[in-house]
């Protein structure tokens, strides 16, 4: 059985006919221009947009679900997230675990060295870089340890070096049977790390399937107005402007 299963949703002019699913232990890259609709679609299996369609989670109707059985199963990571209180990083990871009501020590130690912000436990969240405190957001979700993690842009304010941990610590926590949704612009990360990548133009899905299915030549041509040379034998993939 499918984890996630959308059939033809549509949210106003943003998203139209959107069908796809995803299996326990896959991660899917939604790539695609600015304005595409890479947010709205998550911001609707996130709880945050009403849409017209049907979402099926685990077999059942995401709409009925019960608002603490989606709290515990889907975890949201938003773009540009702040913190409104100075709390310590630990603190903030801890509030991960609120669905649960309990406070799991090894889920959150966990997770804080999953991303690498162990070292800033005591340290107070408002001290930290946007792209420090993007990791101190993803540790914070993954202590949930929720079955659908999903996560809008989570590499874009980061380095490198950090880029690809984070993307990393996606891939494995996949690999760990829960499954994992992201919008991205990276192509070449996407290649790299992604099963499926869906790609969306305009609100409708250009392509879906593998990165070798959808990252071809005449794909990006189409949706990005761009001609590449792509070699996805390579590591890291090599997708670059001719």
């Amino acid at each position: 059985m499918d984890l996630i299963r959308l059939e033809q949703l549509n949210v106003g002019q943003r998203l139209n006919d959107v069908s796809l699913n995803l299996a326990h232990g896959e991660m899917l890259g939604i790539i695609g221009p600015n304005g595409s609709g890479k947010s709205t679609l998550l911001h609707c299996l996130a709880g945050i947009l009403p849409y017209r369609g049907r979402v099926e989670f685990a077999g059942a109707n995401l709409a009925h679900l019960p608002s603490q059985t989606r709290a515990q199963k889907i975890a949201f990571v938003p773009q540009a997230s702040h913190s409104a209180w100075s709390l310590s990083v630990e603190d903030i990871v801890t509030l991960g675990r609120l669905p649960w009501a309990d406070e799991d020590a090894p889920a959150i130690a966990n997770a804080m060295a999953q991303t690498g912000v162990s070292e800033w436990r005591t340290r107070r969240v408002d001290t930290l870089s946007g792209g420090e405190q993007s990791r101190v957001w993803l540790a914070r979700v993954l202590a949930g340890q929720p079955l659908l993690l999903l996560a809008d842009e989570p590499v874009a304010s980061l380095d490198l070096y950090y880029q690809q941990q984070v993307m990393q610590s996606l891939r494995g926590y996949a690999e760990d049977a829960q499954s994992v949704i992201l919008s991205i612009h990276d192509l070449a990360l996407a290649a790299r790390y992604c099963d499926k990548l869906c790609l969306l133009n305009h609100g409708r899905i250009h392509a879906i399937g593998t990165p070798q299915q959808v990252l071809t030549e005449a794909n990006i041509s189409a949706v990005f107005k761009v001609q590449a040379r792509i070699d996805l034998t390579v590591t890291p993939a090599l997708i670059v402007p001719r």
